[in-house]
Protein backbone atom coordinates (compact mmCIF):
# COMPACT_ATOMS: atom_id res chain seq x y z
CA UNK A 1 0.00 0.00 0.00
CA UNK A 2 1.33 3.44 -0.84
CA UNK A 3 0.21 6.24 1.40
CA UNK A 4 2.80 8.96 0.96
CA UNK A 5 2.53 11.79 3.43
CA UNK A 6 4.22 15.15 3.71
CA UNK A 7 7.12 14.65 6.15
CA UNK A 8 6.28 17.94 7.91
CA UNK A 9 2.79 16.66 8.75
CA UNK A 10 4.21 13.55 10.42
CA UNK A 11 5.22 15.52 13.52
CA UNK A 12 3.90 13.43 16.43
CA UNK A 13 6.21 11.47 18.76
CA UNK A 14 4.75 8.29 17.22
CA UNK A 15 5.87 9.52 13.78
CA UNK A 16 9.38 10.15 15.08
CA UNK A 17 9.49 6.61 16.52
CA UNK A 18 8.19 5.14 13.25
CA UNK A 19 10.98 6.93 11.40
CA UNK A 20 13.54 5.59 13.89
CA UNK A 21 12.25 2.00 13.43
CA UNK A 22 12.60 2.27 9.64
CA UNK A 23 16.08 3.79 9.94
CA UNK A 24 17.28 1.10 12.38
CA UNK A 25 15.65 -1.96 10.79
CA UNK A 26 15.79 -0.89 7.16
CA UNK A 27 13.14 -1.26 4.49
CA UNK A 28 11.15 -4.41 5.35
CA UNK A 29 8.18 -6.04 3.60
CA UNK A 30 6.49 -6.28 7.03
CA UNK A 31 7.04 -4.50 10.34
CA UNK A 32 5.84 -6.52 13.34
CA UNK A 33 4.96 -4.45 16.41
CA UNK A 34 4.16 -6.21 19.67
CA UNK A 35 2.46 -5.70 22.99
CA UNK A 36 1.20 -8.09 25.64
CA UNK A 37 0.17 -8.74 29.20
CA UNK A 38 -0.61 -11.49 31.69
CA UNK A 39 -4.42 -11.62 32.19
CA UNK A 40 -4.05 -12.16 35.94
CA UNK A 41 -6.78 -9.64 36.82
CA UNK A 42 -8.63 -6.64 35.43
CA UNK A 43 -6.69 -5.13 32.52
CA UNK A 44 -6.52 -1.54 33.74
CA UNK A 45 -6.07 1.83 32.10
CA UNK A 46 -2.33 1.80 32.88
CA UNK A 47 -2.00 -1.41 30.84
CA UNK A 48 -3.96 0.32 28.08
CA UNK A 49 -1.16 2.86 27.72
CA UNK A 50 1.08 0.15 26.25
CA UNK A 51 -1.62 -1.03 23.85
CA UNK A 52 -2.42 2.45 22.53
CA UNK A 53 1.29 3.37 22.35
CA UNK A 54 1.80 0.48 19.94
CA UNK A 55 -1.38 1.39 18.04
CA UNK A 56 -0.19 4.99 17.55
CA UNK A 57 3.15 3.76 16.20
CA UNK A 58 1.42 1.19 13.97
CA UNK A 59 -0.66 4.04 12.51
CA UNK A 60 2.49 6.16 12.11
CA UNK A 61 4.26 3.36 10.20
CA UNK A 62 1.23 2.94 7.95
CA UNK A 63 1.21 6.69 7.31
CA UNK A 64 4.71 6.15 5.87
CA UNK A 65 3.31 3.52 3.52
CA UNK A 66 4.55 0.48 5.45
CA UNK A 67 2.84 -2.91 5.89
CA UNK A 68 2.45 -3.57 9.61
CA UNK A 69 1.46 -6.55 11.76
CA UNK A 70 0.26 -5.61 15.24
CA UNK A 71 0.37 -8.59 17.62
CA UNK A 72 -0.96 -8.63 21.16
CA UNK A 73 0.17 -11.58 23.30
CA UNK A 74 -1.93 -12.91 26.13
CA UNK A 75 0.60 -14.47 28.51
CA UNK A 76 -2.08 -16.83 29.76
CA UNK A 77 0.37 -19.68 30.46
CA UNK A 78 1.75 -17.69 33.39
CA UNK A 79 1.28 -18.81 37.00
CA UNK A 80 -1.76 -17.71 39.01
CA UNK A 81 0.15 -16.18 41.90
CA UNK A 82 -2.43 -14.26 43.92
CA UNK A 83 -6.15 -13.50 44.03
CA UNK A 84 -6.91 -9.83 43.20
CA UNK A 85 -9.14 -8.01 45.68
CA UNK A 86 -11.99 -7.35 43.25
CA UNK A 87 -12.77 -10.92 42.17
CA UNK A 88 -15.92 -12.87 43.16
CA UNK A 89 -15.59 -16.12 45.18
CA UNK A 90 -11.98 -15.49 46.25
CA UNK A 91 -12.03 -18.64 48.42
CA UNK A 92 -12.71 -20.71 45.27
CA UNK A 93 -9.86 -18.98 43.41
CA UNK A 94 -7.47 -19.63 46.30
CA UNK A 95 -7.63 -23.35 45.49
CA UNK A 96 -5.99 -22.70 42.11
CA UNK A 97 -2.92 -20.75 43.21
CA UNK A 98 0.23 -21.94 41.37
CA UNK A 99 -1.87 -23.28 38.46
CA UNK A 100 -1.59 -21.89 34.89
CA UNK A 101 -4.07 -18.99 34.61
CA UNK A 102 -5.98 -20.84 31.87
CA UNK A 103 -6.75 -23.66 34.34
CA UNK A 104 -8.31 -21.30 36.90
CA UNK A 105 -12.15 -21.18 36.70
CA UNK A 106 -13.99 -17.97 35.84
CA UNK A 107 -15.78 -17.23 39.12
CA UNK A 108 -17.90 -14.65 37.27
CA UNK A 109 -19.40 -17.70 35.50
CA UNK A 110 -19.22 -16.15 32.03
CA UNK A 111 -16.19 -17.59 30.20
CA UNK A 112 -14.41 -20.93 29.97
CA UNK A 113 -11.67 -19.87 32.39
CA UNK A 114 -10.29 -17.01 34.48
CA UNK A 115 -7.77 -15.86 31.86
CA UNK A 116 -10.36 -15.87 29.09
CA UNK A 117 -12.68 -13.68 31.18
CA UNK A 118 -10.09 -10.89 31.35
CA UNK A 119 -9.09 -11.38 27.71
CA UNK A 120 -12.70 -11.04 26.52
CA UNK A 121 -13.15 -7.89 28.62
CA UNK A 122 -10.39 -6.11 26.71
CA UNK A 123 -10.86 -7.76 23.29
CA UNK A 124 -14.50 -6.64 23.19
CA UNK A 125 -13.59 -3.03 24.05
CA UNK A 126 -10.52 -2.33 21.88
CA UNK A 127 -12.54 -1.98 18.63
CA UNK A 128 -14.49 0.83 20.35
CA UNK A 129 -11.25 2.84 20.47
CA UNK A 130 -10.17 1.84 16.95
CA UNK A 131 -7.54 -0.74 17.98
CA UNK A 132 -7.49 -4.07 16.10
CA UNK A 133 -4.48 -6.24 17.02
CA UNK A 134 -3.97 -9.89 16.16
CA UNK A 135 -4.30 -11.75 19.47
CA UNK A 136 -1.84 -14.54 20.30
CA UNK A 137 -2.59 -16.94 23.16
CA UNK A 138 0.59 -18.26 24.72
CA UNK A 139 -1.04 -21.16 26.63
CA UNK A 140 -2.27 -22.72 23.40
CA UNK A 141 1.06 -22.01 21.65
CA UNK A 142 3.04 -23.76 24.37
CA UNK A 143 0.59 -26.64 24.52
CA UNK A 144 0.74 -27.02 20.73
CA UNK A 145 4.55 -27.46 21.12
CA UNK A 146 5.16 -24.43 18.92
CA UNK A 147 8.15 -23.44 21.04
CA UNK A 148 9.84 -26.87 21.34
CA UNK A 149 12.86 -25.70 19.31
CA UNK A 150 13.05 -22.40 21.20
CA UNK A 151 13.07 -24.25 24.54
CA UNK A 152 15.63 -26.76 23.28
CA UNK A 153 17.91 -23.91 22.18
CA UNK A 154 17.56 -22.26 25.60
CA UNK A 155 18.39 -25.51 27.43
CA UNK A 156 21.41 -26.15 25.21
CA UNK A 157 22.63 -22.59 25.89
CA UNK A 158 21.76 -22.34 29.55
CA UNK A 159 25.29 -21.37 30.60
CA UNK A 160 25.27 -18.56 28.04
CA UNK A 161 21.83 -17.39 29.26
CA UNK A 162 23.12 -17.51 32.85
CA UNK A 163 25.97 -15.23 31.77
CA UNK A 164 23.47 -12.87 30.06
CA UNK A 165 21.32 -12.70 33.21
CA UNK A 166 24.36 -12.07 35.40
CA UNK A 167 25.75 -9.44 33.07
CA UNK A 168 23.65 -6.60 34.53
CA UNK A 169 23.48 -7.87 38.12
CA UNK A 170 25.68 -6.63 40.94
CA UNK A 171 27.85 -9.16 42.78
CA UNK A 172 25.28 -9.63 45.51
CA UNK A 173 22.58 -10.78 43.04
CA UNK A 174 24.70 -12.69 40.52
CA UNK A 175 24.18 -16.44 40.20
CA UNK A 176 27.30 -18.32 41.33
CA UNK A 177 29.17 -20.73 39.06
CA UNK A 178 28.03 -23.54 41.32
CA UNK A 179 24.33 -22.55 41.04
CA UNK A 180 22.36 -24.78 38.70
CA UNK A 181 20.29 -22.66 36.32
CA UNK A 182 17.38 -23.92 34.22
CA UNK A 183 15.72 -21.55 31.71
CA UNK A 184 12.50 -23.59 31.76
CA UNK A 185 9.98 -24.62 34.38
CA UNK A 186 7.17 -27.17 34.39
CA UNK A 187 3.58 -27.36 35.56
CA UNK A 188 3.23 -30.79 37.19
CA UNK A 189 1.28 -33.03 34.82
CA UNK A 190 -0.43 -34.64 37.82
CA UNK A 191 -1.44 -31.74 40.14
CA UNK A 192 -1.07 -28.83 37.61
CA UNK A 193 1.03 -26.66 39.97
CA UNK A 194 4.33 -25.03 39.06
CA UNK A 195 5.87 -26.27 42.33
CA UNK A 196 8.40 -28.36 40.42
CA UNK A 197 12.15 -28.56 40.12
CA UNK A 198 14.00 -29.60 36.98
CA UNK A 199 16.15 -32.66 37.63
CA UNK A 200 17.84 -33.42 34.32
CA UNK A 201 18.07 -32.64 30.61
CA UNK A 202 19.22 -35.16 28.00
CA UNK A 203 20.67 -32.59 25.58
CA UNK A 204 17.85 -32.86 23.04
CA UNK A 205 14.13 -32.83 23.96
CA UNK A 206 13.93 -34.90 27.16
CA UNK A 207 13.46 -33.06 30.48
CA UNK A 208 12.94 -34.69 33.90
CA UNK A 209 11.30 -32.92 36.83
CA UNK A 210 9.87 -33.57 40.27
CA UNK A 211 6.87 -31.88 41.92
CA UNK A 212 7.50 -30.70 45.48
CA UNK A 213 3.73 -30.51 46.16
CA UNK A 214 2.53 -33.98 45.17
CA UNK A 215 5.86 -35.81 44.81
CA UNK A 216 5.22 -36.87 41.22
CA UNK A 217 8.28 -37.41 38.99
CA UNK A 218 8.13 -37.24 35.20
CA UNK A 219 10.37 -37.34 32.16
CA UNK A 220 8.72 -35.25 29.46
CA UNK A 221 9.48 -34.51 25.83
CA UNK A 222 9.43 -30.87 24.66
CA UNK A 223 7.82 -31.96 21.37
CA UNK A 224 4.90 -33.84 22.94
CA UNK A 225 4.56 -32.77 26.60
CA UNK A 226 2.45 -29.68 27.30
CA UNK A 227 3.66 -28.71 30.76
CA UNK A 228 6.96 -26.93 29.94
CA UNK A 229 7.46 -23.19 29.70
CA UNK A 230 10.38 -20.79 29.46
CA UNK A 231 11.03 -18.31 32.26
CA UNK A 232 9.82 -14.89 31.12
CA UNK A 233 13.27 -13.33 30.75
CA UNK A 234 14.03 -15.98 28.11
CA UNK A 235 10.48 -16.42 26.83
CA UNK A 236 10.37 -12.75 25.80
CA UNK A 237 13.46 -12.78 23.51
CA UNK A 238 12.55 -16.26 22.19
CA UNK A 239 9.22 -14.86 20.97
CA UNK A 240 10.85 -11.76 19.47
CA UNK A 241 12.72 -14.12 17.17
CA UNK A 242 9.69 -16.37 16.62
CA UNK A 243 7.47 -13.46 15.52
CA UNK A 244 10.26 -11.27 14.02
CA UNK A 245 9.29 -8.31 16.24
CA UNK A 246 10.85 -4.95 15.31
CA UNK A 247 9.11 -2.73 17.87
CA UNK A 248 7.84 -3.26 21.41
CA UNK A 249 7.59 -0.60 24.13
CA UNK A 250 8.04 -1.21 27.85
CA UNK A 251 7.16 0.35 31.18
CA UNK A 252 9.88 2.39 32.82
CA UNK A 253 10.54 -0.45 35.29
CA UNK A 254 11.48 -2.82 32.41
CA UNK A 255 13.32 -0.30 30.23
CA UNK A 256 15.53 1.16 32.97
CA UNK A 257 19.30 0.63 32.41
CA UNK A 258 20.26 -2.92 33.35
CA UNK A 259 16.59 -3.92 33.54
CA UNK A 260 14.82 -6.85 31.93
CA UNK A 261 14.91 -5.32 28.42
CA UNK A 262 18.71 -5.04 28.48
CA UNK A 263 18.99 -8.68 29.62
CA UNK A 264 16.48 -9.85 27.00
CA UNK A 265 18.39 -7.93 24.33
CA UNK A 266 21.53 -9.96 25.12
CA UNK A 267 19.66 -13.27 25.12
CA UNK A 268 17.90 -12.37 21.88
CA UNK A 269 21.14 -11.69 20.03
CA UNK A 270 23.46 -14.28 21.56
CA UNK A 271 21.05 -17.23 21.83
CA UNK A 272 18.42 -16.63 19.15
CA UNK A 273 20.39 -14.52 16.67
CA UNK A 274 17.74 -11.80 16.53
CA UNK A 275 18.35 -8.08 17.08
CA UNK A 276 16.09 -6.99 19.92
CA UNK A 277 13.21 -4.78 18.78
CA UNK A 278 13.43 -1.01 18.87
CA UNK A 279 11.82 0.04 22.14
CA UNK A 280 10.60 3.12 23.97
CA UNK A 281 9.79 3.74 27.59
CA UNK A 282 6.27 4.70 28.64
CA UNK A 283 5.49 6.17 32.03
CA UNK A 284 2.71 5.40 34.48
CA UNK A 285 -0.88 6.62 34.38
CA UNK A 286 -2.29 7.96 37.62
CA UNK A 287 -5.94 8.29 38.58
CA UNK A 288 -7.57 11.49 39.84
CA UNK A 289 -11.02 11.92 41.30
CA UNK A 290 -12.08 8.27 41.10
CA UNK A 291 -15.88 8.17 41.29
CA UNK A 292 -17.43 6.31 44.19
CA UNK A 293 -19.13 3.66 42.09
CA UNK A 294 -15.96 2.70 40.26
CA UNK A 295 -13.87 2.85 43.41
CA UNK A 296 -16.14 0.58 45.43
CA UNK A 297 -16.33 -2.11 42.76
CA UNK A 298 -12.75 -2.01 41.49
CA UNK A 299 -10.60 -0.83 44.36
CA UNK A 300 -7.92 1.33 42.77
CA UNK A 301 -8.30 -0.30 39.36
CA UNK A 302 -9.98 1.55 36.50
CA UNK A 303 -10.60 -0.58 33.43
CA UNK A 304 -10.96 0.52 29.82
CA UNK A 305 -14.72 -0.02 30.17
CA UNK A 306 -14.80 2.33 33.16
CA UNK A 307 -12.87 5.03 31.29
CA UNK A 308 -15.19 4.75 28.27
CA UNK A 309 -18.19 5.40 30.53
CA UNK A 310 -16.86 8.95 31.00
CA UNK A 311 -14.75 9.66 27.92
CA UNK A 312 -16.03 9.20 24.39
CA UNK A 313 -13.50 7.02 22.49
CA UNK A 314 -11.95 9.88 20.50
CA UNK A 315 -11.34 11.88 23.68
CA UNK A 316 -9.80 8.90 25.45
CA UNK A 317 -7.43 8.35 22.50
CA UNK A 318 -6.67 12.08 22.57
CA UNK A 319 -5.60 11.92 26.24
CA UNK A 320 -2.91 9.35 25.35
CA UNK A 321 -1.95 10.94 22.02
CA UNK A 322 -1.52 14.47 23.39
CA UNK A 323 0.68 13.38 26.32
CA UNK A 324 4.32 12.53 25.69
CA UNK A 325 4.78 8.81 26.07
CA UNK A 326 7.60 9.07 28.64
CA UNK A 327 5.69 11.52 30.85
CA UNK A 328 3.46 10.46 33.72
CA UNK A 329 -0.05 11.92 33.63
CA UNK A 330 -3.38 11.52 35.38
CA UNK A 331 -6.71 10.42 33.99
CA UNK A 332 -9.33 12.42 35.83
CA UNK A 333 -12.91 11.63 36.74
CA UNK A 334 -13.58 14.85 38.66
CA UNK A 335 -14.21 18.37 37.30
CA UNK A 336 -11.04 18.06 35.17
CA UNK A 337 -13.16 15.95 32.80
CA UNK A 338 -14.73 19.21 31.62
CA UNK A 339 -11.26 20.71 30.96
CA UNK A 340 -10.18 17.64 28.97
CA UNK A 341 -13.25 17.78 26.73
CA UNK A 342 -12.62 21.51 26.21
CA UNK A 343 -9.02 20.78 25.17
CA UNK A 344 -10.16 18.10 22.70
CA UNK A 345 -12.82 20.42 21.24
CA UNK A 346 -10.26 23.16 20.72
CA UNK A 347 -7.94 20.72 18.91
CA UNK A 348 -10.90 19.64 16.77
CA UNK A 349 -11.72 23.25 15.84
CA UNK A 350 -8.08 23.85 14.83
CA UNK A 351 -8.04 20.63 12.79
CA UNK A 352 -11.16 21.74 10.91
CA UNK A 353 -9.87 25.30 10.41
CA UNK A 354 -12.52 26.90 12.65
CA UNK A 355 -9.91 28.19 15.13
CA UNK A 356 -6.30 29.18 14.47
CA UNK A 357 -3.29 27.83 16.34
CA UNK A 358 -0.57 30.24 17.50
CA UNK A 359 1.71 29.28 14.61
CA UNK A 360 2.01 26.93 11.66
CA UNK A 361 4.04 24.34 13.56
CA UNK A 362 1.51 24.10 16.43
CA UNK A 363 -1.28 23.82 13.87
CA UNK A 364 0.42 20.81 12.27
CA UNK A 365 0.87 19.16 15.68
CA UNK A 366 -2.78 19.79 16.64
CA UNK A 367 -4.00 18.36 13.32
CA UNK A 368 -1.84 15.25 13.70
CA UNK A 369 -2.94 14.66 17.32
CA UNK A 370 -6.56 15.02 16.16
CA UNK A 371 -6.02 12.55 13.32
CA UNK A 372 -4.45 10.00 15.68
CA UNK A 373 -7.35 10.48 18.11
CA UNK A 374 -9.99 9.35 15.60
CA UNK A 375 -11.40 5.84 15.62
CA UNK A 376 -11.44 5.22 11.90
CA UNK A 377 -10.08 8.23 10.05
CA UNK A 378 -11.26 11.84 10.13
CA UNK A 379 -15.08 12.09 9.77
CA UNK A 380 -16.59 13.49 6.58
CA UNK A 381 -18.33 16.31 8.46
CA UNK A 382 -17.01 18.20 11.48
CA UNK A 383 -18.75 16.83 14.61
CA UNK A 384 -21.35 19.05 16.24
CA UNK A 385 -19.79 20.64 19.29
CA UNK A 386 -21.71 21.21 22.49
CA UNK A 387 -19.29 22.12 25.30
CA UNK A 388 -19.29 19.37 27.92
CA UNK A 389 -20.31 21.73 30.74
CA UNK A 390 -23.27 23.04 28.73
CA UNK A 391 -24.21 19.47 27.84
CA UNK A 392 -24.38 18.51 31.52
CA UNK A 393 -26.76 21.44 32.11
CA UNK A 394 -28.95 20.45 29.14
CA UNK A 395 -29.08 16.82 30.23
CA UNK A 396 -29.96 17.66 33.83
CA UNK A 397 -32.59 20.14 32.67
CA UNK A 398 -34.24 17.40 30.58
CA UNK A 399 -33.72 14.67 33.24
CA UNK A 400 -31.24 12.75 31.07
CA UNK A 401 -33.52 12.60 27.99
CA UNK A 402 -30.88 12.55 25.23
CA UNK A 403 -33.42 12.67 22.39
CA UNK A 404 -34.95 15.82 23.92
CA UNK A 405 -31.52 17.44 24.25
CA UNK A 406 -30.65 16.69 20.60
CA UNK A 407 -34.06 17.96 19.43
CA UNK A 408 -33.27 21.39 20.95
CA UNK A 409 -30.26 21.75 18.59
CA UNK A 410 -31.96 22.99 15.45
CA UNK A 411 -28.84 23.20 13.24
CA UNK A 412 -27.49 19.68 13.84
CA UNK A 413 -27.01 17.54 10.71
CA UNK A 414 -28.13 13.89 10.59
CA UNK A 415 -24.53 12.67 10.16
CA UNK A 416 -23.52 14.50 13.36
CA UNK A 417 -26.13 12.92 15.62
CA UNK A 418 -24.41 9.62 16.46
CA UNK A 419 -21.15 11.20 17.74
CA UNK A 420 -23.08 13.74 19.80
CA UNK A 421 -25.27 10.99 21.21
CA UNK A 422 -22.13 9.15 22.39
CA UNK A 423 -20.96 12.32 24.12
CA UNK A 424 -24.38 12.72 25.76
CA UNK A 425 -24.22 9.18 27.16
CA UNK A 426 -20.77 9.91 28.66
CA UNK A 427 -21.86 13.29 30.03
CA UNK A 428 -24.95 11.83 31.70
CA UNK A 429 -22.94 9.00 33.25
CA UNK A 430 -20.41 11.54 34.55
CA UNK A 431 -23.17 13.69 36.07
CA UNK A 432 -24.81 10.73 37.80
CA UNK A 433 -21.70 8.85 38.99
CA UNK A 434 -18.72 11.21 39.13
CA UNK A 435 -19.71 14.89 39.34
CA UNK A 436 -19.42 16.63 42.73
CA UNK A 437 -22.75 16.82 44.53
CA UNK A 438 -22.95 20.62 44.23
CA UNK A 439 -22.72 20.21 40.43
CA UNK A 440 -25.77 17.95 40.25
CA UNK A 441 -29.32 19.29 40.09
CA UNK A 442 -32.87 18.47 39.06
CA UNK A 443 -35.59 20.98 38.17
CA UNK A 444 -38.39 21.39 40.73
CA UNK A 445 -41.25 20.47 38.40
CA UNK A 446 -43.64 19.02 40.98
CA UNK A 447 -45.41 22.33 41.71
CA UNK A 448 -43.92 22.62 45.20
CA UNK A 449 -42.86 25.92 46.78
CA UNK A 450 -39.90 26.91 48.93
CA UNK A 451 -41.66 27.46 52.26
CA UNK A 452 -39.24 29.91 53.91
CA UNK A 453 -39.13 32.56 51.15
CA UNK A 454 -39.57 36.11 52.43
CA UNK A 455 -42.06 38.52 50.90
CA UNK A 456 -39.15 40.19 49.09
CA UNK A 457 -38.06 36.82 47.63
CA UNK A 458 -41.59 36.16 46.32
CA UNK A 459 -41.89 39.70 44.89
CA UNK A 460 -38.60 39.29 42.99
CA UNK A 461 -39.70 35.95 41.52
CA UNK A 462 -43.04 37.47 40.49
CA UNK A 463 -41.13 40.34 38.85
CA UNK A 464 -39.06 37.81 36.85
CA UNK A 465 -42.26 36.05 35.69
CA UNK A 466 -43.84 39.41 34.72
CA UNK A 467 -40.84 41.34 33.30
CA UNK A 468 -38.20 38.80 32.16
CA UNK A 469 -40.02 35.69 30.90
CA UNK A 470 -42.16 37.46 28.25
CA UNK A 471 -38.92 38.76 26.63
CA UNK A 472 -37.01 35.48 27.01
CA UNK A 473 -37.22 34.35 23.38
CA UNK A 474 -36.05 37.65 21.91
CA UNK A 475 -33.15 38.24 24.33
CA UNK A 476 -29.77 36.53 24.08
CA UNK A 477 -28.07 35.02 27.16
CA UNK A 478 -26.38 38.29 28.08
CA UNK A 479 -29.66 40.16 27.74
CA UNK A 480 -31.44 37.68 30.00
CA UNK A 481 -28.67 37.97 32.58
CA UNK A 482 -28.98 41.79 32.53
CA UNK A 483 -32.77 41.63 32.85
CA UNK A 484 -32.40 39.47 35.97
CA UNK A 485 -29.88 41.99 37.41
CA UNK A 486 -32.41 44.76 36.75
CA UNK A 487 -35.06 42.94 38.82
CA UNK A 488 -32.67 42.91 41.81
CA UNK A 489 -31.79 46.60 41.32
CA UNK A 490 -35.47 47.62 41.12
CA UNK A 491 -36.18 45.68 44.31
CA UNK A 492 -33.23 47.36 46.05
CA UNK A 493 -31.55 43.98 46.59
CA UNK A 494 -28.08 42.60 45.97
CA UNK A 495 -28.00 40.53 42.76
CA UNK A 496 -26.38 37.68 44.74
CA UNK A 497 -29.48 37.46 46.97
CA UNK A 498 -31.78 37.27 43.94
CA UNK A 499 -29.68 34.58 42.26
CA UNK A 500 -29.77 32.50 45.43
CA UNK A 501 -33.56 32.85 45.56
CA UNK A 502 -34.02 31.87 41.90
CA UNK A 503 -31.73 28.83 42.20
CA UNK A 504 -33.64 27.64 45.27
CA UNK A 505 -36.94 28.00 43.41
CA UNK A 506 -35.62 26.20 40.30
CA UNK A 507 -33.40 23.41 41.65
CA UNK A 508 -33.59 23.55 45.46
CA UNK A 509 -29.95 24.64 45.74
CA UNK A 510 -28.29 28.00 46.40
CA UNK A 511 -26.19 27.98 43.24
CA UNK A 512 -26.22 26.41 39.80
CA UNK A 513 -25.48 27.06 36.11
CA UNK A 514 -25.13 30.66 34.87
CA UNK A 515 -28.68 32.01 34.99
CA UNK A 516 -28.81 33.74 31.59
CA UNK A 517 -27.98 30.58 29.68
CA UNK A 518 -29.91 28.39 32.17
CA UNK A 519 -33.11 30.36 31.53
CA UNK A 520 -32.64 29.96 27.76
CA UNK A 521 -32.12 26.20 28.16
CA UNK A 522 -35.15 25.68 30.45
CA UNK A 523 -37.38 27.78 28.21
CA UNK A 524 -40.29 30.10 28.93
CA UNK A 525 -42.98 27.45 29.29
CA UNK A 526 -41.23 25.42 32.00
CA UNK A 527 -40.00 28.55 33.80
CA UNK A 528 -43.57 29.84 34.01
CA UNK A 529 -44.71 26.49 35.45
CA UNK A 530 -41.97 26.41 38.10
CA UNK A 531 -41.88 30.11 39.07
CA UNK A 532 -45.60 30.80 38.44
CA UNK A 533 -46.63 28.93 41.62
CA UNK A 534 -45.40 31.90 43.70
Amino acid sequence: MSNERNEKDLCHWADQMAKKIIEQRGDLPLYTCASGITPSGTVHIGNFREIITVDLIVRALRARGKEVRFIYSWDDYDVFRKVPGNMPKPEELEKYLRYPITMVPDTFGRDENYARHHEVDIESQLPRVGIHPEFLYQASRYRDHRYAEGMKKALQNRDLIKWCLNNYRDDEHKMKDSDVYWPISAFCCKCNKDTTEILDYDGEYGVSYKCTSCGHEEKGDLRTSSEFKLGWRVDWPMRWNEEKVVFEPGGKDHISPGGSYDTAKLVSKKVYGWDAPVTMKYDFVRLKGIPGKMSSSKGKVISLVDALEVYQPEVLRYIFAVNKVDHEFSISFDLDVITMYEAYDRTERIAWGVDKAKNENLERIEKRVYELSQIDGIPSVMPYQVPFRQLTTLLQTYSGDIDKVISTLKDIKPEQVETLRRRCVCAWYWVKECAPEDFQFALCKDGSKVEDFTDVDVQMIMAIVKDVLPKLDELDERGVQQAIYDVATNAGQESKALFKTVYRALIGKEQGPRLGSFFKIIGREDLEKILGVY
